[in-house]
């Protein structure tokens, strides 16, 4: 999945939810259920979301909605070995994009 946001220190939730097609309330959900997600709160106390916690909710989204694992899988698999789920989620971002990349050069031909 590729989210197009640009490069900030911080991002609101209702961008963040709006980049990954999602309710608001999800990410608050997630926010509450995962341990790596600990957006900073300002004043008001709004989310304010880093890059780093982007990440974070990529790999979440990925073993959730596109893998289909249970909250409770995805938190044991996040636990165990989060190196290794990070690194099978970028080599599959990649092979999207080269993927994505063969279609339209074919399409061009």
């Amino acid at each position: 999945m590729h989210i197009d946001l640009p490069d900030k220190r911080y991002y609101k939730i209702g961008e963040v939810a709006k980049a990954f097609n999602v309710n608001t309330s999800l990410i608050r959900f997630w926010e509450n259920e995962f341990d790596v997600l600990k957006p900073k709160k300002n004043k008001k106390g709004n989310r304010l979301f880093t890059p780093e916690d982007l990440q974070n909710l990529k790999l979440i989204y990925f073993l959730v909605k596109e893998k289909g694992f249970t909250l409770e899988g995805a938190k044991n698999k996040l636990k165990e070995n989060p190196d290794e789920v990070f690194s099978k989620h970028k080599i599959i971002q990649r092979l999207e994009e080269v993927k994505n990349e063969l279609i339209a050069i074919k399409n061009q031909l």
